[in-house]
């Protein structure tokens, strides 16, 4: 028989969600089984539940004809769950490892009707803080079980469905469901407490309750939190259904705890709101209100609970005020010292940077230019990438908006011909940042850059990622080594726009840059070159490299690893030339981070190895090979667009899986063979394992889920929204 059901709901958390499913599906119990309902999610959360159902007969997806909301959708999975117990999973938390071990141990000794597990709030700037678990029960229960009304403290516990797993049995013989609506979680996990013979509480985290920057519905102001009533309702209608006695005075104590917490939250509350919802509370208050009395907190909260009973909303909202100005107070004094104490920086701005700033200050003040368009690639290093093809796209469509390119000194020669642009950290520079209504990068701008009001930033970014990226980086902090990632979310704040290639691509992003943008999943610009491109035009780039008819050209591309500085993988472009054959011509492409290096590659010493990393335009490189090299680089994603050979040579998976961090395992879902040691990548070059029946497959599969948008048309829809504000699709 099935232990634990696992009822996942999904609603807009594609971002996460691949993390919720990996944390269950590895727990080293193997008697489960999860239903992962999609609520009829706009996003990919059901394509995610799908691709997880086919590959794992442990999963069942389920897809909701409408969005039913969050009960609803958790009744859907119960409705369809077979397990002794029913433990209710939000698709954007995750589980401990191995926490499941213990859970089923306890779980076969004490037989409970519920058991409460702990769990820790996990912020999305990596900060853990823990629950209440140790406040409520300062001397672990061990494996015993008991009455609500023997430790009616239980009741001090997150009011949550996921903390707890519940015998499917029991829920069946009582009669509880989620009720629809916002805050469902109270009118369930309070009267599965109030009705159970058995208790059980462990005392181990099993549950990574995530805090999330953007996209969480406790940070969504409304009327909707009005329905916090409803659902408190809801509890004291089952509390006399199973009699619960003097428990009525805890259960009142946990509602005005929680009415004052959603009252308190300005995320919640809307100022305009607060007046009513106060009065609300009163009336509840004096609704269930025991008649014997109740506990007052000691203190301001003590306060707050008497003029709650005698309807004092200005009071209130003097004292509320009062301890927000203080709080601010503290804070603010906080940040004087934090600039006073540390010393004075040993060098002073230069006459000239001065200068600059206050003539960028100086062009802030005057009006947006509408018709002024600034691009950048790669931090300034010349005309390239998504932005390149977006600007191309821009002339043809919208000819109206002039575009300034944004480039480093040492890059001005690399432009083509015809091109505006201004030099990075001259006079123009700071005037075009400043004035430009549209902004268009593939990385962040400096931080000095303002968000102004009417500015439109598209950030474009450069890659599919194989490699965790954002936020999520904090996890691997040897590959983070200097990252300021509140400054990071500052730039990000700045985004309108995050243009991405895949359905992938934007689940990843979403975890990894929390914030309000728009995304545009929509093909990558820079790929329409590779889809459009002719046959002549190939045969051109070819014989521009000395690419003859029947020759075959191997381009290797790796990327670089932050976390080792000059670091390369072990390749001998000799004997991989040799692998080729007589006929083979070898391309040499390092990462744009080494573009400084005078050169990227030790000299070769045969002329059919050419170092190509000061190419200007990879896509013309990609064009030219006939198969692609390469171990973590974005480049796969790209060059699959051409349906050509890719082999993977990752001869430092384990230790860059480990150190750097991955989104996906790339040696289970690869573009084509891979190869782990050097002599491996010898023996797929000269076996030509790398365009075989078997390759061809593996390469399908791969384009299908990341390269479906490429269709030559990517920059064209990025204009059509962007400029020209079409958002028909």
């Amino acid at each position: 028989m099935t232990l634990i059901s696992f009822v996942v709901p999904a609603y807009r958390v594609q971002g996460y969600l691949r993390e919720c499913l990996d944390s269950i599906l590895a727990q080293p119990v193997t008697d489960i089984e999860v239903i992962g309902v999609d609520d009829c999610s706009p996003d990919a959360s059901g394509d995610i539940l799908d691709e997880y159902a086919a590959r794992d007969d442990r999963v069942r997806a389920v897809r909701l004809d409408r969005n039913l909301g969050l009960g609803p959708a958790r009744n859907a999975g119960l409705d369809r769950a077979v397990g002794e117990y029913v433990w209710f999973v939000d698709g954007d938390d995750w589980l401990v490892p191995d926490c499941l071990v213990e859970v089923a141990e306890r779980l076969h000794t004490t037989r409970p009707d519920v058991l409460l597990v702990d769990h820790v709030r996990a912020h999305w700037d990596d900060m853990v803080t823990g629950s209440a678990m140790a406040e409520v029960f300062p001397e672990p229960t061990g494996p015993v079980t008991f009455r609500l009304r023997e430790r009616p403290e239980t009741l001090e516990l997150l009011h949550t469905a996921w903390n707890r797993l519940v015998r499917r049995q029991f829920l069946a013989e009582v009669g509880l469901r989620f009720a629809p609506g916002w805050y469902e979680d109270v009118s369930f996990s309070y009267p599965v407490l109030l009705a159970a013979d058995r208790i059980g509480v462990l005392d181990t985290v099993c549950v990574n309750y995530r805090q999330r920057r953007a996209g969480a519905i406790t940070k969504t102001q409304g009327e909707r939190h009005f329905e916090v009533f409803e659902q408190w309702h809801r509890v004291f209608r089952e509390a006399d259904r199973f009699d619960a006695g003097q428990l009525r005075a805890a259960l009142f104590e946990r509602m005005m705890w929680h009415y004052l917490t959603v009252l308190g939250n300005e995320d919640r509350i809307p100022a305009e709101l607060r007046p009513t919802f106060f009065a609300r509370v009163t009336i509840d208050h004096a609704r269930f209100r025991p008649p014997g009395g109740h506990r007052i907190p000691a203190g301001v909260e003590g306060l707050k609970h008497r003029l709650v009973a005698a309807g004092q909303w200005r009071t209130y909202s003097a004292l509320r005020a009062t301890s927000r100005t203080g709080e601010k107070a503290r804070r603010t004094a906080g940040r004087v010292r934090r600039r006073v104490v540390p010393p004075a920086k040993a060098t002073v701005r230069a006459a000239r940077d001065v200068a600059l700033y206050g003539y960028h200050r100086a062009e802030l003040r005057r009006p947006l230019d509408e018709n002024l368009a600034v691009y950048a690639a790669y931090w300034y290093r010349g005309y390239a990438c998504n932005p390149a093809a977006i600007y191309e796209a821009a002339r043809q469509s919208a000819p109206e908006i002039r575009g300034v390119w944004i480039v480093r000194r040492d890059r001005v020669h690399t432009l083509p011909e015809g091109i505006e642009y201004v030099v990075a950290g001259t006079p123009a520079y700071h005037r075009v940042l400043a004035r430009a209504k549209w902004l268009i990068n593939n990385v962040n701008f400096p931080d000095s850059v303002r968000k102004r009001p009417g500015s439109v930033h598209v950030q474009t970014h450069h890659g599919t990622p194989v490699k965790v990226m954002g936020l999520d980086q904090q996890r691997y902090p040897l590959g983070a080594v200097g990252m300021d990632f509140a400054g990071l979310l500052r730039r990000v704040d700045r985004w309108d726009y995050s243009i991405t290639a895949n359905s992938f691509s934007t689940q990843m992003w979403e975890r990894a840059y929390p914030a309000a943008y728009t995304t545009l999943e929509v093909g990558y610009p820079r790929n329409d070159r590779l889809v459009t491109a002719t046959t002549e035009e190939v045969l051109r780039l070819r014989a521009a490299l000395g690419a003859g008819l029947g020759e075959q050209v191997v381009l290797y591309a790796p990327t670089h690893r932050e976390h080792l500085p000059g670091y390369r993988p072990p390749f001998d472009p000799e004997r991989v030339l040799d692998a080729i054959g007589p006929s083979g011509l070898l391309l040499m492409r390092s990462h744009y981070f080494h573009d400084r290096n005078r050169r990227a590659w030790p000299p070769a010493g045969r002329d059919r190895i050419i170092d190509v990393s000061a190419h200007p335009q990879v896509e013309e490189l990609y064009l030219a090979a006939d198969v692609l090299v390469t171990d973590y680089s974005s480049a796969m994603f790209d060059y699959a667009v051409l349906d050509r050979p890719i082999v993977i040579y990752a001869p430092d998976w384990d230790a860059y899986r480990l150190t750097r961090g991955v989104y996906f395992d790339l040696l289970a879902e690869p573009p084509g063979p891979v190869a782990r040691t050097f002599p491996e990548l010898l023996d797929v070059l000269r076996a030509g394992l790398s365009d075989s029946v078997a390759a061809d497959h593996t390469r399908a599969r791969f384009r299908e889920r990341f390269c479906a948008l490429e269709d030559g048309q990517a920059a064209q829809r990025v204009v059509r929204r962007v400029f020209l504000g079409d958002i028909s699709g």
